[in-house]
């Protein structure tokens, strides 16, 4: 910038004094046809030198970028798609899992039950064994009894009317003779 605005100045300086009242005439530089061969020549220099630099430094770099950021996308997707599929096939192994496991739950529940079963009848069976035992062993001995009781009625029986004869006859008769009476 600094060489440009010392040439600048060095245009004025030789410039003749009468050059600048007739600046105004005069046509603006880049449109001044005198100046066409260079402006063409730096055109042409700066379009080869931006072409060079664009064609064999930035564009392969921006390309291997974009090329590299695709794959990268592509593996990523892959990637995703892997982990997408791991996690279903997590899914429906826990899905299973879990219900394996309820279904082992229910059967150990089941047997559980059957097993606590089998002990409540096992118990109430015995149980009941022993009530038979007792029952039969209380009807044995209320049978002793009322046999027993039986047996002595009659002799209470025979004793009650030897009395009541007694008291009705004043004698006494005798325990064999009420017997054979009552039977």
């Amino acid at each position: 910038m600094t060489a440009s605005v010392i040439g600048i100045g060095m245009m004025l300086a030789a410039a003749p004094a009468g050059a600048a009242d007739s600046a105004g005439e005069a046509a603006f530089p880049p449109f001044d046809p005198t100046y066409f061969a260079t402006q063409i020549f730096w055109l042409l220099l700066s379009f080869a030198l931006l072409y060079f630099l664009l064609s064999r430094i930035f564009l392969p770099r921006i390309g291997e970028t974009i090329e590299e950021r695709s794959s990268r996308i592509a593996d990523d997707l892959d990637t995703a798609s892997r982990m997408q599929a791991d996690a279903e096939q997590a899914e429906r192994n826990y899905e299973k899992a879990l219900s394996d496991a309820r279904a082992k739950a229910h059967n150990v529940a089941e047997a559980t039950r059957q097993s606590v079963d089998a002990e409540i009848q096992a118990e109430l069976d015995a149980a009941d064994k022993e009530a038979e035992k007792q029952a039969e062993s209380a009807e044995k001995h209320i049978r002793d009894v009322r046999n027993k009781a039986l047996s002595n009625i009659e002799s209470v029986a025979a004793e009650a009317a030897q009395a009541t004869v007694e008291a009705l006859t004043g004698k006494k008769p005798t325990l064999a003779s009420v017997k054979s009476a009552l039977n």
